[in-house]
């Protein structure tokens, strides 16, 4: 496994992680081999959005005896009513859903409290502005929630919050096809196949600095939806025509500035092993830049994925590393003090580019390397 630091929590977590639709309908002794073989591959971190008490019971006794090893995150505002799971606002509910997680989990704190699911700019002010925020506040002064967080597939409401000050981790779906999407409080429109008819082109600026934000900010980012709901997996259901391996998927979703572990929903370790996978990747294998190059309805053309494709430099740049840097710190408008400590500790920096332009040839995407490399060296000094 390969940990990362998730975001200003401090926490280090599997940049693999877990989903909890995988679990859902198991026996207890299903769940617990799935979970067993997570563990022993170093899984350390679960995302439980769902209030399905049984499903809550069966995590708690799965993890039972291996609690403060593991990484909770629980979400806020799920309830269970009429048989199904339902968003709420509701205060009452609230905490009567929370008391349930608690005692269906067996412990007596969550580490990151998600408050459940905002995408519209009316429900982030009847979040913010009213009751929930502050019950979640009490909970994080309390104990029993160490972090709170947010889920989103709106990048507006997503920044809003991150904004507050208030939010230490970021949910959001992330995946190639999602990155290309106009924002929308709509979430069902990341799936519209009319969407896909007319020919995109390049990253949306809304998501792009939602992701510099959480950067600067340091506010950790989880990756929901990285399989686009399994479609990127399939040609024939991929909006680009091409199916990504699931390594390729999770490379492209860690390779976005923020993003500390991405939770797949695993419904068998044949799945997990797959996911797992990404751990000892090749950087062939990790290779997501023939997906998403050379399609005439789609194109990134000169803006910098940090697939990585550059390398290798013959002195030793770290290519996608500095372009990441240099685009947080033009984004900002002036140098952040992370962003140029983050640069600083590179071994080797912009102005030790020798300009013979070999990564240029390689860069499936034609970004103008060597101008950026230019560029970082009038930002950065060096």
């Amino acid at each position: 496994m390969i940990y990362r630091t998730l975001g200003r929590t401090g926490i280090k977590v599997g940049a693999v992680a877990l989903g909890c639709e995988g679990f859902v309908g198991k026996t207890v002794d299903e769940a617990r081999e799935m979970m067993d073989y997570a563990i022993g591959n170093g899984v350390n971190f679960l995302d439980l959005y769902s209030s399905d008490p049984e499903l809550r019971s069966t995590i708690g006794k799965i993890l039972q005896g291996r609690r403060e090893n593991f990484v909770l995150q629980a979400h806020l505002c799920s309830a269970w009513k009429n048989g199904q799971y339902e968003r709420t606002r509701d205060l009452a509910e609230t905490k009567r859903a929370f008391a349930d997680l608690l005692e269906r989990l067996g412990t007596d704190y969550i580490d990151v409290g998600m408050i459940h699911y905002i995408d519209a700019v009316d429900d982030f002010h009847t979040v913010f502005d009213g009751e929930i925020i502050e019950y979640a506040k009490q909970l994080k002064a309390d104990g029993k929630i160490r972090f709170i967080g947010l889920s989103s597939h709106n990048p507006v409401t997503a920044r809003m919050a991150v904004e507050t000050g208030l939010i230490d981790v970021l949910m959001f779906s992330v995946n190639p096809c999602y990155d290309m999407q106009p924002p929308d409080e709509d979430v069902e429109m990341l799936w519209a196949d009319e969407r896909y008819e007319k020919a995109l082109h390049n990253f949306n600026s809304e998501r792009e600095k939602l992701y510099e934000l959480c950067e600067r900010e340091n506010v950790g980012i989880d990756v929901m939806k990285a399989y686009g709901g399994g479609d990127l997996l399939k040609a024939d259901m991929s909006p680009f025509g091409r199916a990504f391996t699931p390594v390729q998927a999770l490379n492209y979703a860690l390779t976005r500035p923020a993003v500390a572990a991405v939770m797949v929903g695993c419904r068998s370790i044949s799945e997990m092993e797959q996911a797992l996978a990404w751990c000892n990747a090749s950087e062939e294998e990790k290779d997501y830049s023939g997906v998403l190059a050379g399609l005439e309805k789609f194109t990134w053309s000169g803006h910098c994925m940090y697939c990585g494709h550059c390398a290798p430099c013959p002195v030793g740049i770290e290519v996608a590393n500095v372009n990441k840097y240099l685009n947080l710190a033009l984004a900002q408008g002036k140098l952040p003090e992370t962003v140029r400590e983050h640069y600083k500790v590179l071994k080797h920096h912009a102005g030790e580019c020798v300009a013979c332009g070999q990564c240029e040839k390689r860069c499936p995407f034609q970004v103008p390397i060597r101008r950026k490399m230019k560029e970082a060296v009038k930002v950065f000094g060096c």
